[in-house]
């Protein structure tokens, strides 16, 4: 299991992704304040091992999840999804991840074809303003944990376009 801080993107600042136990596993250099919105996650070395960053050009909100500095995957929000926020984990080929639930409250799962990978909760750990995934053997941790930053950075971005709209 993992721990991250809710609401860290509206401070901009870098943090650490610890385990339940409180070691760090990975650092997140937090670019967000960039045009591009881009987290650049690094192990316990200082040596980076995937980066997410915003698409300028998708129409819908889109970011893309390198590991190793190839393209892992791209996240982006489903189109006409009523009543429930959705986003996809895009892969290469077909094994495409769903990412459903309450997902601005932070308690949602990541499945594929209907089979929970991992699974995001405020519930199971009770340090203010942190949020636990807890992700199932043999599924790529770095890919989801990747792909949660991804989904922060996209509804920060949306309550920050809303806020300048005046919604």
């Amino acid at each position: 299991m993992y721990l991250i801080r809710e609401r860290i993107f509206d401070l901009g600042n870098d943090f650490d992704i610890t385990d339940e136990s409180g070691e760090r596993v990975y650092h997140v250099d937090g670019k967000v304040l960039t045009l591009r919105d881009r987290l650049v996650i690094e192990d316990t070395a200082g040596r980076e091992v995937a980066a997410v960053h915003r698409q300028l050009v998708a129409l819908r909100r889109t970011y893309t999840i390198e590991i190793g500095g190839e393209k892992a995957a791209e996240v982006r929000k489903k189109l006409f999804t009523p009543f429930r926020e959705k986003f996809t984990i895009d892969v290469p080929g077909p094994e495409d991840l769903e990412m459903k639930g309450d997902l601005l409250d932070h308690e949602y799962s990541i499945e594929r074809d209907g089979v929970e990978l991992a699974s995001v909760s405020k519930k199971w750990f009770r340090v203010r303003d942190t949020y636990a995934v807890k992700i199932a053997e043999g599924v790529d941790h770095l890919l989801i944990l990747a792909s949660v930053l991804a989904l922060d950075l996209a509804q920060s971005r949306a309550e920050k376009e809303r806020a300048e709209r005046g919604d």
